[in-house]
Order: C-alpha cells, then structure tokens, then sequence
C-alpha cells in the first residue's frame, strides 16, 4: 500500500481520490494499469477504484488496454488514459515575444504558435490582451479544423475551440500574484502594476485562466515530467529569474515572489538593474550576454547558483532559457565548474547542473493540467 499517495474512502473526498486514480493513469502511459494495482498504489478500497474508473470510461478519459498476466486466477484489465480527452493551452509571454502550445492529457504538445510581443509597448495592457487572445485562438481553431467531432465557440472572439479544451495557462516575468492573476510592478514594466490579467483574459476567451510566474510554471512542468527532489530551474533569457521546487512541490512563497532570484546584489555598487537596485546578477549576467562574454555570464550565474545551493541545499540545478539554449555547453561548463569549487571547498558532495528538458509553455499548460491530477504543486 501506498501511503504517501494515500487516498481515502469517503465520499467528500471523491474529487482527491479521482485525481490520484488519474495521475497513476498518466503515469502507467500506454501499457496502463489494472485496477487491483490502482488499489495498492492508492490505498483506496477495490470497489472505491471500480467506481471511479468506471465514472472515468463514462467521461471517455480512461479506456481499457488489453490484459495482463495474473499470478492466479484470470488475467488482470488493465485501462490507460485516454490523452486527447482533453487539452489545455500554455502560453509563455516574455518581453519581446509570444509562445503558445496546445497540449494533451499526457502533457505532448499536440500545436505550437509563436509571435512578436511587447510586453511594455505603449498600446497598452489591454492590447496585449487582444493579442494573446487572438494567438491562443488562431491556435486552438488550426486544431479544431482538423478535428473530428463538432467545436463550440470562444466567446467574444468568435473563435472555435477544441470541445476538451480545459484552460488556459499564462507564464510571464513577476513579479505578480499567482492567486489572484494580478500582475505587480512587473521588472521594467511599471505600468503593468495591478492588471487583472487573469480576469481579462478569461473574459475573453470564456474558458478558465491561470496565471504564474514563468519560472515557476517551468519548475511544475518540470515536476509534473518526472524531476523529483529539491531542485532550482534557473531561466536565462532576457531576464533572469528561478523557478524553486522544494520537496517535490513548487515554492512560491507567501506573495509569489520567491525565485527572484536575478535581483540578489551580488557586487556592490555594480551597474544598474532595472529593478531600481545595482549590481544584480541579472545586470552583470545581461551585461556579459550583450559583450558576447559566455564564459564570464555563466561564471557569475554560477556564483548566484552556488548562494542558493548554501541556502536551500537543493540537490540539483536545471538550466533553461533562450540565452542558454544558444549556448548550453559554455553555460552548463561555467556554472559547473562554479558548483564544482564550492564542492571542493566545502567537503560536500556536488551538485548537478542539467539543460532542463522542455520550456516555459508546457509548463504553463501544467497550471490547467495538473490540478486535474492532483498535482497543483507538483
């Protein structure tokens, strides 16, 4: 029996005990899993499994997947998830453009968009809005074109949408209000400070909206894809910013705001960030990006990366990013060889830096899906 993941046999917990029946659905993948295992892992009595995999046919997310072998007896059923039962669209805004999936149950994007943006221009918020709303649903209906099965509209926009989309998941840099989907005085763009964006946004594309920081969204498709521990996804593009997950579930802190992690002054009197503040590691980072110094960018993110392994104890460090991605190995060997020293110094055992596999918007796409699962904070 399972008790870490342990459900319970009441019925105000319907709800909690389906999502754990469907996370271990999305985990099994094609070759499934039979009920009398969904019964061991869960902790959940075998006519409490049945009742709910049976609901789960009804809604056409589970489907039975053959047989298995027994030990005794009759072969076991085994049902798997049914991905493209539904679907959610992660959209990741940075400050100069716009990226948007579509993706399944399963978290495989099934449609990709990508657009200019400027997320400080001077048309304002709500033409920012228009744009988003406009690109997700360019997105959706190039899929619904080409699906089986009738579509139903986006309302105020007049845009067809999948019958199983879920919702819409919105990354951006923060700082901001998770909860609420309030924007604040988002880094070099002060004029965002208190935009409903998550009200505005549901509005007009009439389907749920969550919204996050990009970094944290990143940090939970990360969990959600099998990264397990105490890990740091530190995201380099044109900000810097970190996404914490903390014994398997994503820290955000109690306003959103932990991971701000470029705005740690690390030389005093240092050049000016845009934060108001000097000597950041996302001014000198920048800074070093912009004179095409690699080896100097990835040293000084190392060093901001080495203050937060002392703080936290994490056990691994997963890089990400544009800048990154156009140069992984200068930065994955630069703040390697950082971690490594600080290993050498200390006695400690290193910790390991990775590329992270996957961006921003699938990510984000996890702020719909993984509540679904049980996993809203991985």
């Amino acid at each position: 029996m399972n008790r870490t993941n342990g459900g319970a046999n009441l019925p105000a917990l319907r709800s909690h005990n389906t999502a754990l029946v469907l996370d271990l659905l999305r985990s099994a993948g094609a070759g499934g899993i039979s009920r009398l295992e969904l019964a061991e892992r869960t902790g959940l009595t075998p006519q409490a499994v049945s009742k709910i995999t049976g609901r789960l046919r009804e809604a056409g997310l589970a489907v039975e997947a053959g047989h298995r072998a027994s030990t005794g007896g009759k072969p076991r059923t085994v049902l798997r998830l049914v991905p493209g039962a539904g679907h959610a669209v992660g959209v990741h805004l940075d400050r100069d453009a716009l990226r948007a999936v579509l993706v399944d149950l399963g978290g495989a994007v099934v449609a990709e968009r990508c657009a200019a943006l400027d997320l400080g221009g001077g048309a304002g918020a709500e033409a920012v809005v228009a744009v988003v709303a406009g690109e997700v649903g360019a997105l959706v209906e190039g899929v619904a074109d080409g699906a089986v099965g009738a579509v139903v509209g986006l309302p105020g926009e007049g845009k067809p949408a999948l019958p199983s989309l879920l919702g819409v998941g919105i990354a951006l840099p923060g700082p901001l209000d998770h909860t609420r989907g309030v924007l604040h005085r988002v880094t070099g763009f002060p004029e965002w400070d208190g935009f409903p964006l998550r009200e505005a946004l549901a509005r007009r594309l009439g389907v749920p909206v969550a919204v996050d920081k990009d970094t944290n969204a990143a940090a939970l498709g990360l969990a959600v894809a099998g990264e397990r521990g105490s890990f740091a996804y530190l995201h380099l593009g044109t900000g810097l910013g970190a996404g914490l997950v903390i014994g398997g579930a994503v820290h955000r802190g109690a306003r959103t705001a932990a991971g701000e992690f470029g705005h740690q002054v690390v030389q005093l009197d240092g050049p000016p960030c845009g934060c108001g503040d000097r000597g950041c590691v996302e001014a000198l980072c920048l800074a070093a990006v912009a004179r095409g110094d690699l080896p100097e960018a990835a040293r000084v993110l190392g060093i901001a990366a080495g203050n937060l392994v002392a703080l936290l104890d994490i056990d691994l460090v997963l890089l990400g990013g544009r800048t990154v991605a156009a140069a992984p190995d200068a930065f994955l060997r630069g703040v390697s060889a950082v971690l490594d020293e600080r290993a050498r110094r200390t006695g400690e055992a290193t910790v390991p830096v990775r590329a992270a596999v996957g961006g921003v918007a699938e990510g984000a796409a996890q702020l719909v899906l993984a509540p679904l699962f049980g996993r809203a904070d991985a």
